[in-house]
């Protein structure tokens, strides 16, 4: 009987994740099972208890749960890096974001706004406070619940500009991809695995991180808008 690896997973790494799966489903003869999931519910699932074979999110959440008892100690894998990216609808005027000053007069410029429940939401959450612009973009902010891809509220219409993880961004269909924020206000997220102490496949789980960080799987995680961890 084929083993199931039982894993949740940040939506970040989904893109790159998918098409790797069937390749290391035939090599180990293990079946993947994956839950997609948003880094706050995450969290709040690890802490109650729930048990999965491996935990995958921000190098912070999984150095967390490690602390909590929820991983296994030194058993963290860096995967891959993400930058925040801008997305537009689809056939809208791309706004110049080539510069921090740029993308304030952009911000402003928008009748409204998105960005996610994850790592990047609460960055620039912060990064709007820092660049003293909070106040006046806040009534025209939606943050979008956990899990949520950002870019398909704006390919509907109901957002003018968003911002997530790139490789969040690039999957969606109706937008188009701006660019990434300026190099001097970027944020990269480290997105990382971790074995949960409780897992019942915790060989498999260490097979199938040692297949994502392999020399293999770093042109598909490029492509996917990452860079390998």
């Amino acid at each position: 009987m084929m083993r199931t690896l039982k894993v949740i997973s940040s939506l970040a790494i989904k893109a790159a994740y998918v098409e790797l799966v069937p390749q290391f489903e035939k090599a180990s003869g293990c079946e993947v099972a994956t839950e997609w999931a948003g880094m706050v519910d995450i969290l709040k699932r690890m802490k109650a208890g729930e048990a999965v074979d491996l935990v995958i999110g921000s190098a912070a959440v999984v150095d967390e749960l490690m602390q909590l008892g929820r991983i296994v100690p030194g058993s963290r894998v860096d995967l891959a890096k993400s930058g925040v990216g801008v997305a537009v609808r689809s056939g809208a005027r791309k706004p110049d974001i080539g510069s921090v000053e740029a993308l304030k007069r952009a911000l402003r410029a928008a009748k409204s706004i998105g960005y996610s429940s994850g790592p990047s939401g609460v960055y620039l959450s912060g990064l709007f406070e820092r660049l003293g612009i909070a106040a006046e973009l806040k009534p025209k902010i939606t943050q979008t619940p956990p899990g949520v891809f950002v870019g398909e509220r704006v390919a509907r219409g109901e957002i003018e500009i968003c911002f997530q993880q790139v490789p969040e961004l690039l999957p969606v269909a109706g937008i188009d991809y701006v660019g990434p924020l300026p190099r001097e206000i970027q944020a990269i997220t480290v997105f990382s695995g971790g074995i949960h102490s409780g897992a019942d496949e915790p060989e498999a789980a260490r097979a199938w991180l040692k297949f994502l960080t392999s020399p293999g799987a770093a042109p598909v995680i490029r492509k996917k808008g990452m860079e390998p961890g």
